[in-house]
């Protein structure tokens, strides 16, 4: 039977990175989309080392809402890349004169963030929901470990295009 020293000293070698994010799995985002209009916010929180909780509310402010919630999960494949992706239940309040009052559909993705420099990560995630794909990509600046700004494309499957 090995010594409990020698099985100390040979986890001592192993390398800590290997099971370390890369990327914080907890923030709450504010956001803001220009075509179509719409306004929303989005949290997340890691409950485990690679299992996190997300949720989102989104609004065109046109008598419509957007809610989704889910869970996610996330990994290091190396050193500056991370894979990622979240299973989520969505349900929208459509404006009435989209002549569809709800709809409530399930959405799987997966993606990857990337450090392309100290402070400066990019992101894409692909996926689908019931009906349409969901795409997601983008830059985004971490000015403090507090405070990111990024521009991204998105389309969720349910305001943009099909």
């Amino acid at each position: 039977m090995l010594n409990k020293k020698v099985i100390a000293g040979l986890l001592c070698c192993l390398p800590a990175a290997a099971n370390a994010n890369n990327f914080s799995y907890n923030f709450f985002e504010v956001f803001t989309a220009m075509n179509p209009s719409m306004t929303g916010v989005e949290l997340a929180t890691q409950v485990g080392e690679n299992v996190h909780l997300v949720g989102r509310l989104s609004s065109q402010f046109e008598s419509d809402f957007g809610v989704a919630g889910g869970i996610g999960f996330n990994g290091p494949i190396n050193q500056f890349m991370d894979v990622y992706g979240q299973l989520l239940i969505h349900h929208n309040n459509f404006p009435k004169e989209d002549n569809v009052s709800s709809v409530t559909q399930a959405e799987m993705n997966i993606g990857l963030r990337v450090w392309l420099m100290n402070q400066l990560e990019a992101t894409a995630r692909l996926g689908k929901n019931d009906e349409s794909s969901v795409f997601h990509a983008g830059v985004r600046f971490h000015s403090t470990d507090q405070l990111s700004l990024s521009a991204e494309a998105r389309n969720n499957g349910f305001y943009g295009p099909k």
